[in-house]
């Protein structure tokens, strides 16, 4: 659902009908009753707003879904899956937390996780770059119990052995193979007539979860096999042939009408 709205509906202003976008999840083997489901979650945890035009029930963004669509915008055309301008930078975070907050622990790992941090010791976590650590810091009220820093390692530290050691490199590469595997064979399937905007939401799909659980650990110390780029050319190439024909089936499938604005 996310794709779909990141890629048809953010920055319009406008809002979709719940049957047409019934109508497009088909295409794609998902059921009514789960589309339909999918958008009543989504307007629970405000991620939609819901309004109505004579009987046909209507769907638009929120500004929290236009945040996270421009993230992961970002992620798949901006910052890309390979870190190949890394400049030496890390995000050093230090926590320290009362025993008794076991959730509000397991939430803030949860986000630096997301964010691409991974734990350096107990209480430390580091990041590649500049990571911004405020906005997941504020979320949780944790202002008084987090430190962060920027810094750079000194000359004799072992930069791959401590990537190593703080990030799980064969679950990180795992879903780059599997994506590949998956996909290997689209092209062909696209020169025998398969649904481009079946495959280009599908596959989207598939490579934002990818993309969204790699930290994109400096390229340099990684492994010379590091599957990123290979699936990211895959991913790329088959994105710009789909393209053009799969916008032109949205726009005719998709129902949309202006977004009406929050009453003030």
């Amino acid at each position: 659902m996310l794709t779909l709205l990141g890629r048809y509906l953010l920055g319009r202003e406008v809002a979709v009908s719940a049957s047409s976008v019934i109508e497009v999840f088909a295409r794609v083997g998902v059921g009514e009753h789960a589309a339909r489901s999918t958008l009543t979650r989504m307007v629970n945890r405000g991620l939609l707003v819901r309004q109505r035009h004579g009987r046909a029930m209507y769907f638009g963004l929120t500004g929290r879904s236009e945040r996270i669509l421009r993230d992961g915008e970002a992620r798949l055309w901006k910052r890309g899956a390979v870190n190949r301008d890394w400049d030496g930078v890390w995000t050093l975070l230090g926590f320290s937390l009362p025993e008794s907050w076991q959730k509000q622990r397991h939430e803030l790992r949860s986000q630096l996780t997301w964010a691409g941090f991974g734990p350096l010791f107990n209480g430390l976590w580091v990041a590649p770059g500049r990571a911004s650590v405020e906005e997941i810091v504020g979320a949780l009220g944790l202002e008084s119990h987090v430190k962060a820093f920027h810094a750079s390692t000194i000359p004799g530290t072992d930069v791959d052995q401590m990537i190593r050691e703080t990030w799980e490199l064969d679950a990180i590469a795992a879903p780059y193979h599997a994506f590949a595997e998956r996909w290997k064979n689209i092209e062909a399937e696209l020169d025998q007539g398969a649904d481009p905007l079946a495959v280009t939401l599908v596959m989207n799909s598939d490579w934002l979860r990818v993309i969204r659980d790699d930290p994109r650990l400096p390229v340099e110390h990684l492994p010379a096999d590091w599957p990123a780029a290979e699936a990211e050319a895959l991913f790329v190439r088959v994105d710009r042939r789909l393209s053009d024909e799969a916008a032109k089936l949205a726009e005719r499938l998709l129902d949309v009408r202006p977004l009406i604005p929050a009453a003030a």
